[in-house]
């Protein structure tokens, strides 16, 4: 009898090591998925507007008047001086960073989100800002180095850096390890409301529409419309922040230093005092409103398309 008794509780206790197996490598494998999705989204978006973000970083860094005029000229002096591909430099940099950086923030948000909410599908608002803002500090916390490198690489002219790992190496040698986390704090100040509201707006859309349609998913169309409304309202709201972080990270790529560009304040009292509110602090809004919505669009429809398939994928495999 107590033989019985012994085995019926290694038996159960075999059991549940198994269910615990199951569900840590079902957890595992939900992360996993995640994150893959998450960089093919980054990586598809970021490649498609490479041309625009360049553009801007240029008009962001430098006191040079932004209008559509000069934005073509721009463009059009790239490609006659440097070439198509020039459109294009410092994009191994943003690859380099967007991939991890997607990776870890959409994984993260639905790792946070589990959390917070295990029981519903769709959490309360303030959980999804919440959510939104620790996986965009988690990211960018990660991979802030790498940010300041594709932007010193969007800057400068061929030739200064001969690729990622030179710029990794010479910036390392001429100026420090603490230059890679310069502008870091105005990008956390930033992250906080961007991630959240992008996050916020884009998961509420799509609540929204489960309930108009009962239920039903919105298509691709819809997601692409609703991550580009999350984009708009997102960068609209802090942008000033992106200008400061720009000046700083890419402050003395051009020779002497700027003063001015040591702090969060001497930088915004700078850029107000030299060019003013609109066409300092808000310059080169306008593009991000074209670029910006395309990108988190196309991020958020991507990273559901790759998902939801992985998913099934999954479901499917015995």
């Amino acid at each position: 009898m107590p033989f019985k008794m012994n085995s019926a509780s290694n038996g159960q206790k075999e059991s549940a090591k198994d269910v615990s197996k199951t569900r840590h490598s079902s957890e595992l494998l939900h992360v996993l998925t995640s994150m893959t999705s998450g960089a093919l989204a980054g990586a598809v978006a970021k490649t498609t507007i490479a041309p625009l973000d360049r553009t801007k970083i240029i008009f962001q860094t430098s006191q040079m008047h932004f209008s559509i005029k000069n934005v073509l000229k721009v463009i059009s002096n790239t490609v006659k001086g440097q070439g198509v591909l020039a459109l294009w430099r410092g994009n191994s940099a943003t690859m380099a960073r967007i991939v991890p950086y997607a990776a870890i923030q959409f994984a993260a948000f639905e790792q946070l989100k589990n959390l917070l909410t295990p029981e519903t599908r769709d959490g309360p608002a303030l959980t999804r800002f919440v959510c939104g803002s620790l996986a965009g500090i988690i990211a960018a916390f990660c991979t802030y180095p790498l940010d300041l490198v594709r932007a010193r690489m969007a800057v400068t002219q061929k030739g200064r850096y001969n690729g990622l790992l030179d710029a990794v190496r010479k910036i390392h040698m001429e100026e420090g390890m603490k230059k890679f986390y310069r502008g870091f704090v105005p990008t956390m100040l930033g992250i906080v409301p961007y991630a959240g509201l992008s996050f916020l707006t884009y998961e509420t859309c799509k609540s929204k529409y489960r309930i108009w349609t009962d239920g039903a998913e919105p298509n691709s169309m819809y997601r692409m419309a609703f991550g580009a409304c999350a984009g708009f309202v997102g960068q609209s709201t802090t942008y000033p922040l992106d200008i400061v972080r720009r000046r700083m990270q890419t402050d003395g790529t051009h020779g002497e230093k700027n003063p001015d560009y040591r702090t969060i304040m001497s930088t915004v009292r700078s850029v107000l005092r030299n060019e003013g509110l609109i066409t300092g602090l808000y310059k080169g809004l306008s593009m991000n409103w074209v670029k910006g919505p395309i990108a988190v669009g196309m991020s958020f429809t991507t990273y559901d398309f790759f998902h939801e398939r992985f998913q099934k994928l999954i479901e499917r495999t015995p």
